[in-house]
């Protein structure tokens, strides 16, 4: 019996196969849990403790594409100044000259 566990194969490979087919199951049971908890999250509580505190929650419909685009359409794309701004490395009167 000793030497069967003193084979590597059976030393390294029964535990690598036991964790490689039992850890799906595990990380089933986790994912399970957040989905089961979340709902709570979501609660009463928790959203008069944003109200108390002050933070602004936004809207799904708060901010679109549409919206953003609406901003700005009106702005002239065709006349841009490239303006290069100096790296960490250089002095920023050496970028003013080029």
């Amino acid at each position: 019996m000793s030497n069967i566990f003193k084979n590597k194969s059976v030393r390294y490979g029964i535990p690598f196969l036991v964790f490689v087919i039992g850890a799906p199951f595990l990380l089933n049971e986790f994912q399970q849990l957040r989905f089961q908890y979340k709902p709570l999250m979501e609660s009463d509580v928790v959203r008069e403790e944003i109200k108390k505190r002050g933070i602004k929650m936004r809207k799904p419909g708060d901010i679109t594409l549409e919206s953003e685009y609406e901003k700005i359409k009106d702005n002239d794309t065709r006349i841009w100044e490239i303006k290069r701004i100096p790296r960490p490395w250089e002095e920023e009167e050496n970028v003013d000259k080029n």
